[in-house]
Parts: structure tokens; C-alpha cells; sequence
């Protein structure tokens, strides 16, 4: 997420009031004000006041960017967004990802933007239906808790995600505070952890079928691997993070399995605290924006037996290559370089 000059200063006062800070609008659609009420001890606010879908103001979107990179996830309720004012939204905070391929319930036209209920698909393009698929992908606690695209060189760096249609109850999604979970650690286990680095591949988090399994063959002809240091400088506000996730992570560098196993298990527990999670329960026109380089979320997994639909649609910000605290930055390993999806 490019600040395009974000004030810094600004981002640091948002966070003094947890009983919501507001700032005066300019511009067009702006109304009276923008109020930032945090929602959780360590991560989420609701941003109140704004129409996202009338041009908001330059003063309005410098406080919507502080706060996300105060609060890593903000919330909005009861927006108008359709798909042009979502690309248009987006493009206030950065560069959207065009994604080479997405599936058919995709708006056409909208390239950079990919809608959720295209997961659906996916099992049933390797033989599986869509509840098989999910068991599989987080067969373990801790597995489905991901940030987008992790095996990337260049994640990305923020996600804009708007609810079209959502079921009466259930789907609600989960977002984890990875500087607040580096900070809690103690401070010879940061110490350790600054030093590593991790190897996050497309897939690990997946239990394959016995006998000839679809996907597997899918991961091995279409492998993405990146080598991520597994403490990052955030690049805006200069936090420490901790740079792990379930669906990725596969092994950290110069670490036998056992260790690594054991260690990793131990910072994503650490990671997923409640303490440093918020969850929030969606609506139509409800739209999320979150910091994809400070941030794992968990997505639900509660809805596949219910009988209501669940529409989303992401645009994704593009982002840059991660760097640890000794300077030095993510390595490709396989599929995967800047800037090419």
C-alpha cells in the first residue's frame, strides 16, 4: 500500500483515542467527517462518516490510510460500492493486482477484481466437493490462517475485500496483529527470530488424497516458493512483524524438520492469540481493508452446509519484497519474481 506522503504523526494519534478519532472532511462526498472507533485491544477499527463511493476527499483517505496502518484492519458498514468504484477506490491506496487468470464468477471487464465465491470451483476442479476441499486445506487448528498470496516474493500489500451477498449467519472473518504477536514475544525469542528465515510454498498446508490426488499434480507442475525472513520490517511504519502463516510456511532455513516444526508451531500459537485477533461479522456492503504485510486472517468455515449464497469481491494492492531486520530481502525460490503475476 503506497502512503503517496502519509502522516505518520497522524497514524500515531488515531491510536491515543481508543474512543474514536475524527477528522474534519474536504473534498468532494466527504459529509462531516470521518470518526475511527478501534473495535479490539490490539487490532480492527469501523470507520464511520465516509462514503466510499462518492470520491472521497485527499483528508479522508490520508485518515483511512493511518488508520489501517494503525489498526492493520478497518471496517466499514452500509456501502454503495459496485465494481468500477471499487477499482476507483482502490487505486487511491496503490497499484490493484490484475490477476492472470480467475474463475467464472469474476466480473468480466474488471480485471483486478477476483470474487470469492470462485473458491467454490476450485475443489471440484480436482474431484473434490467443496467441504473435502476445505478439510484438506486446514486440516490442522492453525493451518487455514493465512495472508494473501505468502509464497510470493511480493506479497501484497494491502487487500480490499466488499460483501455483495452474505448468509443470515455465519462467515464471519478473523484477523491476527502479527506486530502486536512479535512484540508479546519475549525478548530472547525475538532475539532468535529475527535472525531466521522461513521457506513459504503454495500448497503445504495441504493433506493430499491417498492414492493419485488431482491437486497435487496441479502443485507440482505450478510450484511457488519464496525464502521470507521470519521477522519483516514493515516498510511504512517501520514495526517488526512476524512473518509466519499456516498455509505456507513450510520450513524454516538451517533448522532440522523436527525444530523447525516444533518452533514454528510455536510462533503461529503465538500469532493467533485471541488477544491479538479481531473478528467481524459481515453484511451487505460491508467492506474490510486490511494490511496484508502486518496480517494473517482466518477465513470461515462454518458456511459449506448452509444454504445461502456468500459473495465477496477482493481487489488486492500491490506490494513490495519483504526485508528483515539485518536489511536484507526476500529470495525467489521457484514461480514466482516482482511485479509478475
Amino acid at each position: 500500500m503506497t502512503t503517496g506522503g502519509s502522516d505518520m504523526d497522524g497514524t500515531r494519534s488515531i491510536g491515543r483515542h481508543t474512543g474514536g478519532e475524527r477528522h474534519a472532511g474536504t473534498g468532494p462526498g466527504t459529509g462531516p467527517g470521518v470518526e475511527v472507533r478501534p473495535v479490539a485491544g490490539h487490532i480492527g477499527a469501523e470507520i464511520t462518516g465516509v462514503d466510499l463511493a462518492d470520491e472521497p476527499g485527499d483528508a479522508v483517505i490520508a485518515a483511512i490510510r493511518a488508520a489501517v496502518l494503525r489498526w492493520k484492519v478497518v471496517f466499514f458498514r452500509g456501502q454503495r460500492l459496485d465494481h468500477a468504484g471499487h477499482v476507483a477506490l482502490a487505486r487511491r491506496f496503490g497499484e490493484p493486482v490484475v490477476l492472470p487468470r480467475r474463475g467464472k464468477a469474476s466480473p468480466p471487464g474488471f480485471p483486478e477484481i477476483e470474487t470469492t465465491a470462485d473458491r467454490l470451483e476450485l475443489g471440484g476442479r480436482f474431484g473434490m466437493e467443496h467441504d473435502e476441499w476445505l478439510r484438506r486445506r486446514r486440516h490442522t487448528l492453525l493451518r487455514g490462517w493465512h495472508c494473501d498470496h505468502g509464497a510470493r516474493i511480493d506479497p501484497p500489500a494491502a487487500t480490499i475485500l466488499r460483501a455483495q451477498t452474505v448468509p443470515p449467519y455465519g462467515g464471519d472473518t478473523t484477523w491476527s496483529n502479527l506486530a502486536a504477536a512479535y512484540a508479546g514475544l519475549s525478548a530472547p525469542v525475538r532475539e532468535f527470530a529475527d535472525r531466521l528465515r522461513a521457506e513459504h510454498r503454495l500448497g503445504v498446508g495441504y493433506l493430499p488424497r491417498s492414492g493419485d490426488d488431482a491437486y497435487v499434480r496441479h502443485l507440482l507442475d505450478h510450484q511457488t516458493a519464496s525464502e521470507h525472513p521470519l521477522v519483516r520490517v514493515h516498510p511504512e511504519t517501520g514495526e517488526r512483524v512476524l512473518f509466519v502463516n499456516g498455509y505456507y510456511v513450510e520450513q524454516i532455513t538451517g533448522l532440522s524438520r523436527p525444530e523447525s516444526r516444533a518452533i514454528l508451531e510455536m510462533l503461529l500459537e503465538q500469532a493467533t492469540r485471541p488477544e491479538y485477533t479481531v473478528r467481524f461479522r459481515w453484511e451487505p456492503g460491508s467492506v474490510a481493508f486490511w494490511d496484508n504485510r502486518a496480517t494473517i486472517h482466518l477465513a470461515p468455515g462454518d458456511t459449506a452446509h448452509l444454504d445461502h449464497p456468500r459473495i465477496m469481491h477482493r481487489v488486492m494492492l500491490a506490494g513490495e519484497v519483504p526485508v528483515g531486520t539485518d536489511g536484507r530481502a526476500s529470495e525467489p525460490i521457484t514461480g514466482t519474481a516482482p511485479g509478475r503475476w
